[in-house]
């Protein structure tokens, strides 16, 4: 099956069911009769720019990430505002803190405008490492950020 075939019906599957894991995507994608291998998943949600998200129900589950008619730029200000509760910068790295489950969803933000001042992101549940080349790199970026935050949540070390 082409790749692009097998996306469309991962796409069609994580808009229809709560699908929160790989395995979970890969059962439904063999009850409509598509085999593929893990790694093969893994390449097609990162290439689909698919994240975790919580539902309204509280459970975590993929959703493809769109920033709909906002510019990247302002999606990402909107979710700062959002969801950040808390920004720490400490020499080279800017700490995010953010409500739970949304840690992943604002690193792949971050990730997908490319943005110079990063080098990298690592994410966890409610936590981003905002990695930038140098110390003056990250105060820039940090003072970027603090713009869309409440500034008693503001922490440079």
């Amino acid at each position: 099956m082409k790749k692009s075939m097998r996306q469309a019906h991962i796409e069609r599957l994580i808009n229809q069911y709560p699908i929160g894991t790989q395995e979970e995507l890969m059962t439904h994608l063999e009850a409509v009769g598509i085999q593929a291998t893990q790694t093969t998943i893994s390449r097609d949600i990162r290439e689909m720019q698919i994240v975790k998200a919580q539902d309204g129900h509280g459970h975590l589950r993929y959703t493809i990430f769109k920033a709909g008619n906002r510019t990247e730029e302002e999606h990402l200000r909107e979710t700062i505002n959002e969801v950040v509760i808390g920004l720490t910068r400490v020499e080279f790295i800017n700490v995010l803190k953010t409500q739970p489950s949304n840690g992943n969803l604002l690193a792949a933000i971050f990730d997908d405008l490319n943005l110079p001042e990063i080098t990298g992101t690592l994410a966890g549940h409610d936590t981003i490492f905002i990695i930038s080349p140098t110390e003056e790199v990250a105060k820039s970026l940090y003072a970027r950020i603090a713009k869309d935050v409440n500034p008693d949540i503001l922490h440079d070390l």
